[in-house]
């Protein structure tokens, strides 16, 4: 909510028209990120006039300060929630960087892997704002993803399988 919003905002700026459409999946008690979206998209049709996206919620997967065991109810039922859409949309691309919303997503896109249907490259962004450790979505998706970025040295170290690029948002 918000920060992370910023953040992806920032590096699909930088990407070219060919990325489209793009869809913003986001939690359903995300009251800022559809309004920053759709601001970054009347902007980008500016340049580019056949830009192309859509916008879906989703149940948010943990709350701030819920705990860990009910989180793995919810976390559930977000996928759940995410199947469909996943199946629905059938991204090439699925670029995230670490609210928890993108865990479920993330998971709906491997299984449609695994099972034959689309496969889809999962690229993971840690924020800018994890320094020394990984965010919890992060920690998840270090072994899921096809491409982790992390924007600091000491977490490349830390974490070989990672590329670092330095500050890319």
């Amino acid at each position: 909510t918000g920060g992370h919003t910023t953040e992806i905002l920032r590096l699909l700026s930088c990407l070219s028209e060919s990325y489209s459409p793009r869809h913003y999946i986001f939690a359903d008690s995300d009251k800022m990120s559809e309004a920053k979206i759709r601001s970054f998209e009347q902007k980008r049709a500016e340049t580019f006039s056949n830009s192309q996206f859509t916008l879906d919620r989703i149940p948010r997967s943990r709350e701030v300060r819920q705990s860990w065991t009910s989180s793995v109810v919810t976390t559930l039922y977000s996928i759940l929630y995410s199947l469909p859409l996943t199946y629905k949309l059938k991204p090439d691309l699925v670029l995230c960087n670490g609210p928890g919303t993108c865990v479920p997503v993330c998971i709906s896109a491997l299984l449609l892997g695994l099972l034959g249907i689309k496969r889809a490259i999962i690229v993971y962004v840690e924020s800018i704002c994890r320094v020394e450790t990984l965010s919890l979505s992060g920690k998840i998706l270090y072994y899921f993803s096809d491409y982790f970025i992390v924007q600091w040295p000491d977490l490349k170290e830390k974490y070989p399988k990672s590329v670092y690029l330095g500050r890319i948002v």
